[in-house]
């Protein structure tokens, strides 16, 4: 509860710091202009997470960083939403680390190679039993 107090008395005095330095006019445009995008990228959200779901498909996320992109993806569109400066800088700032996770972070996978497998202490011992009815002779086969 004290963390949130904090949070809107912070964003209050950043927000009435940076309407006294850059005037009335640009601190609405800034409001608005945040707010258009916040609300196209949050329209837009459902075709991130989609890419998303394809990357992981390419094999290029993995799921912590798939789930990891789509939240702060979202938060940031929501978080740009809401008017205030700080609340800006924190969308900003989620937004990045998407596109980060999106475009430069890769996953570090490693490919089993089949190949190279001398897993022979694996292989399970079976025997097949057939029965011909007719003669009620039994054939074994062992593999």
């Amino acid at each position: 509860m004290i963390f949130i107090l904090l949070y809107f008395i912070a964003e209050l005095l950043l927000s009435i710091k940076v309407g006294i330095t850059i005037g009335f006019g640009w601190s609405a445009a800034w409001v608005i202009g945040t707010t258009l995008i916040g609300a196209l990228l949050l329209r837009l959200s459902p075709y991130a997470i989609m890419d998303t779901f394809n990357q992981i498909a390419l094999q290029k996320f993995d799921l912590f960083s798939a789930q990891n992109a789509a939240i702060s993806y979202i938060m940031g569109a929501i978080l740009l939403i809401i008017p205030g400066v700080l609340s800006d800088i924190l969308g900003i700032i989620l937004l990045l680390y998407t596109f980060y996770l999106r475009f430069f972070a890769t996953m570090s996978h490693k490919k089993f190679d089949y190949t190279t497998y001398k897993g022979e202490d694996d292989v399970i011992d079976a025997e097949i039993i057939e029965c011909d009815d007719s003669n009620h002779t039994h054939s074994k086969r062992k593999f």
